[in-house]
């Protein structure tokens, strides 16, 4: 699926640019080559609580984006539809009961990390001052709250499959956010504070703490990365 999501956020980006220089006639391809993949996404039939999680919160963010077309949001709703009652209708459980399979926050201050089988919050992950991305065992993004594509400049579905390292550099991914990531995926919880030399901000000092995600097997999947300005007076933290 994390491939669907990488193809789709890549020809939006090439869709824009094609807009942006009035290349016309690629804009259209693009657009028309967008459809199908959208189906693809849709039609996919998750295995987990984690893939359920991922089409909703998909179809969500392009309700979101396209929220003016009233078009748009009419055949989105459809798809949200389409997926709500493939994987809730029919089940014998409260409705709260069922969406259990979708993110939920630890509330505990001193929990280090996510009870297994339950994911992030859309909602309150978009709430926060403080970036927060997931990050899979590949290094590509599964997850970025609003915040985190305000600073990026993208849509957060944007970043979807992007591998971190166009966003960090790859001399610094190799030498340093690679072995933090993979001490993470080790079972560890980071805590480190780094310079961002890639954007306009340049030289911020910031802190990023790296917190173990893992499935209702125990097993990590990913690691959820949360990011501040350290001279932030707001010092919110996940986990």
């Amino acid at each position: 699926m994390l491939a669907l999501f990488h193809a789709f956020s890549t020809k939006c980006a090439l869709m824009r640019r094609a807009v942006n220089t009035g290349d016309d006639e690629l804009a259209y391809a693009l657009d028309r080559e967008l459809g199908p993949l959208f189906t693809a996404i849709i039609e996919y039939r998750a295995s987990s609580a984690l893939e359920i999680y991922m089409q909703l919160q998909f179809v969500s963010n392009i309700i979101r984006d396209e929220a003016d077309d009233r078009a748009s949001v009419i055949r989105n709703a459809q798809a949200l539809s389409v997926l709500i009652d493939r994987y809730f209708a029919g089940s014998s459980a409260p409705a709260s009961d069922s969406l259990v399979v979708l993110p939920a926050l630890k509330t505990d201050p001193d929990a280090e990390e996510f009870d297994r089988g339950r994911l992030l919050n859309d909602t309150i992950l978009d709430s926060l001052p403080d970036r927060v991305v997931v990050v899979t065992r590949d290094y590509r993004y599964l997850y970025s709250n609003a915040a985190n594509g305000e600073y990026r400049k993208m849509k957060p579905i944007e970043l979807i499959g992007r591998h971190v390292k166009e966003f960090i550099g790859s001399e610094f991914f190799e030498q340093t956010a690679k072995q933090k990531l993979d001490a993470c995926f080790a079972g560890e919880n980071i805590d480190h504070v780094f310079r961002d030399d890639m954007t306009e901000t340049s030289g911020m000092a910031l802190r990023c703490r790296m917190t173990p995600l893992r499935d209702d097997k125990g097993g990590i999947f990913a690691a959820l990365l949360t990011l501040q300005d350290v001279n932030a007076k707001t010092n919110a933290l996940v986990g």
